[in-house]
């Protein structure tokens, strides 16, 4: 067991529940960073739902005040920095692309500037993502491949992801990105499609709706779980030099085919259920996404353990139990 600490930035979210847990069990001291709005109550659903809502020691904080985060590294010493806190969701960057730039693209930047100010011996991770592919240049996505955005969101990213680079190159930092594909579970947002899907599928099997509205369902993605993901973020920081990594699958699934996956889980058919509106389709979209993962398998020996059908039986099932409940 380990002494060392950590502090999470976007802790309540998915990732940061299942990192904290990693972590934990790791036996570090984990703290996380909560920014206060207009109420004291913090969202702790998720890390309730895992058990470990009191485990976490939280600090204030917020990615968007430099001095905050100054503080925030005094108080926990961190020994590793995840930065897993962003606006987070594609179609909302479209309505809030200066909040989004903001916080998913500046964000990061105060946070490797109070890094360097402060505790530049601490490791740095930043949670960067498949959109910035966008407009895909290669059929497989790779750590060479050139980037596309297609979004608020994807340009935000990247701009924080080039920072990471930077800031190691230029000041010796040990700050590594994550090129993360789409990961899900039972802790995702309803606003994402798979959660959307199963928790949809969970309300048909119930009664309680009988159809489920989506937009572009020719869409493909590299689908893995969100747990396994947060196992790579760590394996990253244990490494002997810092490097940027793609996590994924390294296969692709349309939004179609795992929507055949949930409904037929539930003893459901799809073309009983499922409406396509206009509504959903983005002003750009991402066609496919397929991510090549063999850099992390050889450098870090990691490697995904759910399958996609694993995961969506997950997922139906804990949105049953929340529903039935």
């Amino acid at each position: 067991m380990t002494n060392k600490a950590a502090l999470i930035t976007g802790i309540t979210g998915q990732d940061g529940a299942y990192l904290a847990q990693l972590l934990l069990g790791k036996g570090y001291e984990v703290y996380g960073l909560l920014p206060r709005r207009s109420t004291s109550e913090v969202n702790l659903t998720r890390l309730e739902w895992l058990g470990i809502e009191k485990s976490v020691q939280f600090i204030d904080g917020d990615l968007n005040d430099l001095s905050s985060l100054i503080r925030a590294l005094q108080k926990a010493q961190p020994d590793e920095v995840y930065n897993l806190g962003a606006q987070s969701f594609v179609q909302t960057s479209w309505d809030q692309p200066i909040l989004t730039g903001q916080v998913s693209g500046l964000g990061a930047v105060n946070l490797l500037e109070a890094i360097r100010l402060t505790r530049p011996e601490t490791r740095f991770y930043q949670a960067s993502t498949s959109e910035m592919y966008g407009l895909i240049q290669e059929p497989m996505q790779s750590e060479t491949t050139p980037f596309y955005p297609r979004s608020p969101y994807a340009a935000a990213k990247l701009y924080a992801h080039w920072m990471t680079v930077n800031y190691r190159e230029s000041f010796n930092l040990f700050s590594c990105s994550g090129i993360l594909f789409n990961h899900e579970s039972p802790l995702r947002g309803l606003e994402f499609v798979t959660r959307k899907v199963t928790d949809g599928v969970a309300r048909i099997k119930l009664g309680l709706a009988t159809e489920l509205r989506l937009g572009n369902i020719d869409a493909k993605r590299d689908w893995g779980h969100a747990r396994d993901y947060v196992e790579a973020m760590w394996l990253m920081l244990q490494q002997d030099n810092p490097d940027d990594f793609v996590i994924a699958t390294g296969q692709t699934t349309t939004v179609r085919d795992m929507c055949t996956i949930a409904f037929n889980a539930a003893g459901l058919k799809l073309e009983d259920h499922l409406v396509i509106d206009p509504r959903f389709f983005r002003p750009a979209e991402v066609d496919v996404l397929l991510g090549n993962p063999a850099k992390a398998i050889a450098k870090l020996g990691w490697k995904p353990k759910t399958s996609l059908q694993e995961m969506i039986e997950e997922m139906l099932a804990a949105d049953l139990k929340r529903l039935q409940k």
